[in-house]
């Protein structure tokens, strides 16, 4: 089994989901070996997705067979939703960023899958340079990556800004301007970038 410290619920919805609608949903979830806290609620208006982040109170190796009972209890909360995904997130890097002590705003996620062979390149070069590089960008709060064990791409790479316009910031355009970016990041399939505001952050 792999081992799991958040589940990931993906919402289709025309409405975003309150912090009380979720926490219901939560109390209801049984089928999670340990407590779940919520840690983050991410809504994108134009594309009426949510993207709602549950951290176990300690990583356990846990099935598929889980993130599908707590897709199930997710779908009987959120009755007008079109669409419910619950996914299985490994941590694999987490970084507090420069600005940590402010406010996160926006939140920022890049899924990606690889050419075949390209994924422990891809994760070396976003582990050793690429995250660490972006955490230390003012009006970065935090780096972290994950692997989605369910509904991929496989790599979860998301980051908390206290404003979007960080990432067209020359510091922030330096790190992603490297000579390893531009060998690895061609080899990016399946690749998801998507601009969220925070409505809720623990």
């Amino acid at each position: 089994m792999q081992l799991t410290h958040f589940f990931l619920v993906e919402i289709s919805s025309p409405q975003a989901p309150g912090a009380e609608l979720c926490q219901a949903a939560i109390q209801a979830s049984a089928a999670a070996a340990e407590p779940l806290t919520l840690t983050r609620i991410a809504w994108n208006a134009e594309l009426q997705t949510a993207y709602v982040y549950l951290q176990l109170a300690q990583a356990a190796p846990t099935g598929a067979g889980t993130a599908r009972s707590l897709q199930t209890v997710w779908q009987q909360a959120l009755p007008d939703a079109s669409a419910v995904k619950v996914s299985r997130l490994q941590t694999i890097f987490t970084l507090p960023g420069h600005s940590s002590e402010q406010q996160a705003v926006h939140h920022y996620v890049v899924e990606t899958d690889a050419d075949e062979g390209w994924m422990p390149e891809i994760s070396r070069w976003y582990d050793t340079e690429h995250m660490p590089g972006l955490a230390a960008v003012p009006g970065c709060t935090l780096a972290m990556r994950l692997l989605n064990h369910d509904h991929g791409p496989l790599s979860h790479a998301l980051y908390g800004l206290v404003d979007s316009t960080t990432l067209g910031s020359p510091a922030w355009l330096a790190v992603r301007g490297t000579e390893w970016s531009s060998r690895t990041r061609p080899h990016f399939v399946n690749t998801r970038r998507c601009m969220f505001r925070l409505l809720s952050t623990r």
